[in-house]
């Protein structure tokens, strides 16, 4: 998950872009994020969107969350669990376009208990320096930490006039953020409907509150959509999944993408448009059913 093995797949991904790191760190978030802003205009169903930074009390604090939605009516929440790098523009991008797509989305710091988001986009996070400053805050993020923290945004968002409270709220996560949505799915089973995890780390572990043990307590289907060099590193873990997902009898779309961990998130090394847009795809089908 983000580790030195996904650093050599990021490496080679950037090879074959004709780019070294430094290269594209001075793109980082100017034109990657260019190509993702064109798509979610294009995505836009035709209304405005309204969006704000809010406050959020939670059992540790005040968190702090990007929220948008279309300025008119009332749709289902999203709780959305940014990578490592945590809440930066390509998060808000990626966010408003699934608001554009129909949909309520708090994109969410994570890292609120150590202050604002830590970076501007993930290049930074490849530093020492920047790996230095995610370590402690991503080592508060404890299960019971994720647990309390989804029941807090769930609320938030059926506080919300823009969320519709007669149909289920979902959540999307990507690497460190992909086992977060099942935690929330099991924090609020009563409103969690559907969990997308993109390219998710730590799915399965020997823990007994493994993501994958908790699908039995949960009522929401799922999309796993695992990257090709976190199945080559681990690959019982998609059989795993499937055969907890089949146990608890929820619904579960589990597939390898033919790309690298990082292939939805713009400002990766490691992004695939393509692929990006089938995960797109897929998830926004999952959310249908809410």
């Amino acid at each position: 998950m983000c580790d030195d093995y996904t650093k050599q797949a990021e490496d080679a991904a950037l090879a074959r872009r004709g780019l070294s790191r430094r290269d594209f760190a001075a793109l980082g978030a100017g034109a990657a994020i260019a190509g993702c802003a064109g798509t979610a205009t294009s995505a836009a169903q035709g209304g405005e969107l309204t969006e704000q930074t809010v406050q959020i009390t939670t059992e540790d604090g005040i968190a702090d969350a990007f929220f948008v939605h279309p300025a008119e009516g009332a749709h289902p929440g999203i709780v959305m669990w940014p990578d490592i790098a945590g809440l930066r523009d390509a998060k808000r991008i990626m966010a408003r376009r699934l608001a554009a797509a129909g949909y309520s989305v708090l994109c969410v710091n994570q890292y609120y208990r150590g202050g604002p988001p830590p970076m501007e986009s993930f290049s930074e996070y490849r530093t020492p320096e920047g790996q230095a400053r995610i370590k402690p805050l991503r080592e508060a993020l404890t299960p019971e930490a994720i647990v309390r923290d989804a029941k807090a945004y769930v609320t938030f968002l059926d506080s919300s006039k823009a969320v519709d409270k007669a149909r289920g709220i979902g959540s999307n996560g990507y690497c460190m953020g992909g086992p977060f949505t099942v935690r929330t799915a099991a924090a609020r089973p009563d409103r969690v409907g559907a969990a997308a995890s993109l390219h998710g780390g730590g799915l399965v572990t020997d823990a007994p509150d493994s993501p994958h043990r908790l699908l039995a307590k949960t009522k929401a289907a799922y999309l796993f959509a695992i990257a090709r060099n976190d199945d080559a590193r681990s690959p019982g873990d998609k059989e795993a999944l499937r055969q907890a997902a089949d146990a608890a009898g929820v619904k579960a779309e589990i597939e390898v993408y033919d790309a690298d961990h990082g292939w939805c998130v713009p400002d990766s090394p490691s992004y695939d448009p393509n692929a990006a847009d089938r995960a797109w795809e897929r998830m926004l089908a999952l959310f249908s059913g809410l």
